[in-house]
């Protein structure tokens, strides 16, 4: 049986908020604890009813979605955020805010059905790690679109210039977000930093091999590149592997 979900619905139009609380209300395990139509009703009903999700709109009077969720985000027990918008512009900035979803309007059943799994593998943390690594996914903005990428995919993330670059075994993706944004959203899972430019999925990792002044190469599974160790990050490194 899956999960109760409590979810708040936050848009300034009566009639968004009424068609997202229709299509929610086919799936049992979601309760609808409350409404808002602005941005200062929306925090302050968070903070009243501890939903374990918001679903927010974007654009809204007074005070945006973007800024009701960097305040939700501070809250000692923070509500799960799922943008609902019809601007598909906002999605980079969505997720700098820790938003598990953006849902596009006009809502597609599937979509939603999706959101909701997502949710709640993040409200079931005893599900263990392991589930975390099958249904993880990473949300990319390109071209307009979001991509959602299998995180146990992920082989490797390195910072160049002003872009960070992910790369899995068929795709490379450039993205705005910083290293340490990416580092602290991948926590849950198998990576570890092994440079200021580095990321690595430690899944992959198939060989450590001595370079010069106390640093290593790593050979990752499915790249032919070789990523450079900084010996600050060794010893840390071969504890996570060998332990």
């Amino acid at each position: 049986m899956p999960s109760n979900i409590q979810a708040l619905i936050v848009d300034d139009e009566r009639y968004a908020r009424e068609e997202l609380i229709f299509l929610l209300g086919r799936y049992p395990y979601v309760k609808i604890v409350g409404e808002a139509d602005s941005g200062d009703t929306a925090i302050m009903q968070a903070i009243r009813l501890q939903p374990d999700v918001v679903f927010l709109d974007v654009e809204m009077p007074k005070m945006n979605g973007m800024e009701v969720a960097a305040v939700l985000k501070e809250l000692k027990n923070p509500p799960q955020i799922v943008f609902a918008t019809a601007y598909p512009q906002f999605a980079a900035d969505a997720f700098r805010v820790n938003a598990i979803d953006y849902l596009l309007k006009p809502y597609e059943e599937d979509q939603i059905l999706q959101t909701l799994k997502r949710i709640q593998v993040k409200e079931t943390p005893d599900n263990g790690q392991e589930s975390f690594h099958q249904l993880g996914k990473l949300a990319i903005e390109r071209d307009g679109e979001i991509v959602y990428v299998s995180i146990s995919c992920i082989l490797y993330i390195c910072r160049e210039d002003s872009l960070t670059r992910i790369v899995t075994k068929t795709e490379e993706y450039e993205v705005k977000l910083t290293l340490k944004e990416l580092e602290t959203r991948l926590t849950p899972f198998s990576f570890y930093r092994i440079h200021k430019s580095y990321l690595v999925n430690l899944l992959h990792v198939t060989r450590l091999s001595p370079w010069f002044n106390g640093a290593y190469q790593l050979e990752i599974d499915g790249s032919k590149e070789k990523l450079s160790v900084s010996r600050n990050y060794v010893k840390g490194l071969r504890k996570k592997l060998e332990h």
